[in-house]
C-alpha cells in the first residue's frame, strides 16, 4: 500500500512541478520526475530535519524536490 501512495504522490508532485516549469509533459514523465523529485526532497528534508506528516506534506515535498530536477535538468540540457 505504501509502494501505491509512494506513486501517486510521485505522480501528483511530477503533474505540479512540470506545470510550474512550464512543461508539457505525458504520463510517464510525470512519475518518473515525481518519483525522483520525491527522492531528492525526502533527502534534503530529511537533512533538513523536516519531517512530513501526512499525504499533503508529501506532496509538498516531492513537488520541491521535482521543480529542483527540473531546474537543473534545464540548465543541463541548455548548455
Amino acid at each position: 500500500m505504501e509502494l501505491i501512495i509512494f506513486l501517486v504522490v510521485g505522480l501528483i508532485a511530477g503533474f505540479i512541478a512540470g506545470q510550474f516549469m512550464g512543461k508539457k509533459q505525458d504520463l510517464v514523465t510525470n512519475l518518473i520526475v515525481g518519483v525522483v523529485g520525491a527522492v531528492v526532497g525526502g533527502v534534503i528534508a530529511g537533512v533538513l530535519g523536516i519531517v512530513a506528516y501526512g499525504i499533503l506534506a508529501r506532496i509538498v515535498i516531492a513537488t520541491l524536490g521535482a521543480v529542483l530536477c527540473l531546474f537543473i535538468w534545464q540548465k543541463y540540457k541548455s548548455r
